[in-house]
């Protein structure tokens, strides 16, 4: 029934890996040594980044006579910010799923020839950065599953937080989960339930506890679920009497869909032939999406609960200006997701914006790489001071967080060598002092730089000249004094989580009570 296509071999694609990795040390290491005039290099290889880590973007189309591949795969695109590991499309093709998937960016996986190979009445996609698994070719998404009868693709972003509990229940059923993978628990309590579709991804919604928007496709139908508390975004666009879903309106957009609404927390949505049919939550709990979509993970042209995360992070940086002004000649704003705030900061303050820095965009996105071994960039590769803007000046920098400390601090080296007289560290979000179980790649709690450590503690570290934190309160005004997921800013997270996950630990448990050897998840 099911016609897995993997267009790149595994090997290769790991020997390619390997030599890539490779040459970038090298190449990084020489140009950062001359940067740093022979010097010890101002940053390490290998750092975490200095930034929240994205899980996935979903996409999906029910199209009929729609070209349903390359609508996906365009909508993939304008979700590759979400994550960069690995891509793919399932397409419901006479009653049988085809899927294809590769490593890298969509755009380095899938040639025209192979696209226009995979015609359909209905499409999901996805786009991939690891929270439980690592980076390899077996872990990309969408899923698949099946029985002699019944076959689904999954396509999953967030972070289940009960998965040893679910895989108890999924054998109890007679079935043994093949990968260490979150998501394929979701797949299979669905696939091996019983009742209608509706009715398995309901009941498997009662049992699974964390945060999940899906898509998924099955033989006649294609689904889009959103948790409870939705934690992760979710919308419903509409184009030329198909209808589609995705992660962020942003995707719509580049296929010239229009926005419709976003799907609710707890809501199953089913699309097929018959049209679009709604199945809403009886009695949902208080929403709660991650406040980071709009501090910094959405792109900014995407509508989340009517305001566009633009508009969001303008307001944020106004917030932070009534809260913690500065005298200053000259507001920057970090390339590229610092100017936003930037934005609203200097229109506070009636300050001049200045570029200030400038971003080598050849350098290759470091910021959502998924480990220490493939960040390899220095930030004096990345980005340079414009010594006329700076020099002789007092400058405020706008930032949108700060999660280690890695960076930052190199940043304002920067400017103090490009002649800045001050330098005034704002951030448009309060410290991030906490981890996060729900799809976002923090790191331990340990590993944050506002873990444990007092205000003056951090400047001193970043190495400004004063600090500034948006305030909890101030934040949630320029967000629309909506509900959200703040747990990685103060510890109170909406759903209990007992122990923190890390991202191999299905794999690990598996291995320890005998049950597979030691494996790569399919997981986000």
């Amino acid at each position: 029934m099911l016609d897995k296509q993997v267009y790149r071999d595994t090997t290769e694609v790991t020997d390619e890996a390997l030599r890539r990795v490779l040459a970038n040390y090298k190449q990084v290491a020489a140009l950062t040594d001359a940067f740093a005039g022979g010097e010890p290099a101002g940053f390490a290889v290998g750092l975490r980044a200095d930034k929240p880590q994205e899980a996935c973007g979903v996409f999906g189309i029910w199209g009929g006579s729609a070209d349903v591949a390359r609508t996906t795969l365009l909508g993939l695109m304008a979700l590759q910010h979400r994550g960069q590991e690995s891509a793919g499309l399932a397409v419901l093709e006479e009653n049988r799923i085809r899927v294809a998937l590769g490593m890298g960016r969509v755009d380095q996986i899938f040639r025209p020839d192979e696209v226009d190979a995979l015609i359909g009445v209905a499409a999901i996609g996805h786009t991939r950065y690891s929270t439980t698994g690592s980076s390899r070719i077996e872990n990309a998404q969408p899923i698949l599953v099946e029985t002699g009868e019944q076959a689904l693709a999954l396509a999953h972003n967030g972070n289940i937080v009960n998965p040893l509990e679910l895989r108890r229940l999924v054998r109890e059923r007679g079935v043994e989960p093949s990968t260490g993978s979150d998501s394929e628990l979701l797949a299979l309590l669905i696939l091996h339930g019983q009742g209608t579709w509706e009715e398995r991804i309901r009941r498997m919604m009662e049992l699974a506890s964390g945060a999940y928007s899906l898509t998924i496709l099955t033989n006649d139908a294609l689904f889009a679920v959103r948790d409870p508390f939705g934690l992760r975004p979710l919308c419903l666009g509409w184009r030329d009497d198909h209808w589609m879903v995705a992660s962020e309106s942003c995707a719509l957009d580049t296929v010239s869909a229009d926005l419709v609404r976003d799907v609710q927390p707890g809501e199953i949505l089913r699309l097929d032939g018959a049209g679009l049919r709604s199945d809403l939550m009886a009695d949902p709990p208080q929403p709660a999406l991650c406040v980071f979509e709009q501090i910094y993970f959405a792109r900014p042209d995407s509508v989340l609960d009517g305001q566009t995360a633009f508009d969001s992070r303008v307001a944020m940086g106004r917030e932070l200006a009534k809260e913690h002004p500065a005298q200053a000649d000259l507001v920057i704003g970090v390339p590229d997701s610092g100017v936003p705030a930037a934005i609203g900061y200097a229109q506070e303050m009636g300050l001049p914006l200045s570029e200030g820095l400038v971003k080598n965009r050849y350098v290759g996105r470091t910021f959502i790489q998924p480990d220490q071994h493939s960040r390899q960039s220095g930030i004096r590769l990345k980005f340079n001071p414009l010594r006329g803007a700076v020099k002789d000046k007092r400058v405020v920098i706008v930032d949108d967080s700060v999660v280690r400390g890695n960076t930052m601090p190199q940043i304002v080296d920067l400017l103090r060598r490009g002649g800045a007289t001050a330098i005034h560290l704002r951030i448009s979000a309060p410290p991030i002092a906490h981890t996060c179980h729900f799809g976002i790649d923090m790191g331990e709690s340990e590993s944050l730089l506002a873990h444990g450590r007092d205000l003056e503690q951090i400047r001193r570290h970043l190495g400004a000249d004063t600090l500034g934190y948006l305030s909890l309160d101030g934040l949630l005004r320029a967000a629309g004094e909506r509900n959200r997921c703040l747990g990685c800013l103060t510890g109170h997270y909406p759903i209990p989580v007992h122990t923190a996950s890390a991202k191999d630990a299905l794999e690990t448990d598996r291995a320890r009570d005998g049950t597979a050897p030691l494996r790569t998840a399919n997981a986000r």
